[in-house]
């Protein structure tokens, strides 16, 4: 978030390049874990933006402890998601590109940042609400459909 915020002072909402990192967590009864966002008050997968320094590994291990306060197991890359745009309710814009990866869950307790999230709940496959983005639902279609290594 930092860096987002130092970003957008210098360019203020003009169009940039973010780049992010997401889970697709799913339990041991095969739910998935989706984050109600604080900002559009939409469900998608927890992650975040990419610090300085940081790899997109660290990132989503960061992201989803921050945000859940579970500690994750990353199964592997599902894949790159490159070419999608978004406005934010702020309006701020940027081309969003996002590795998502398969996780598990290792331990943690279901905490709320508040911050960021309204709710966390585990979804059946069958009954997973609609997403907030296109990249999180092209997303969700490779992790269903056993896609790796996707590039999009």
């Amino acid at each position: 978030m930092e860096y987002i915020k130092w970003l957008r002072g210098k360019v203020g909402q003009d169009y940039v390049i973010l780049n992010f990192a997401g889970a697709i967590i799913q339990d041991k009864l095969g739910r998935l874990l989706l984050q109600k966002r604080g900002d559009n008050h939409q469900w998608g997968f927890p992650g975040g933006c990419i610090e300085i320094g940081e790899s997109a590994e660290e990132t989503v291990i960061r992201e989803v402890k921050e945000e859940t306060g579970f500690d994750i197991n990353i199964n592997g890359m599902i894949g790159v998601y490159s070419k999608y745009f978004h406005e934010y309710p702020n309006g701020d814009k940027a081309q969003t590109i996002c590795v998502f990866f398969d996780c598990s869950l290792i331990g943690g307790e279901m905490k709320i940042d508040q911050s960021e999230t309204l709710e966390l709940e585990f979804f059946d496959i069958e009954q997973i609400p609609p997403l907030f983005h296109q990249q999180h639902c092209d997303a969700l279609e490779d992790f269903l459909n056993n896609k790796r290594g996707v590039y999009r």
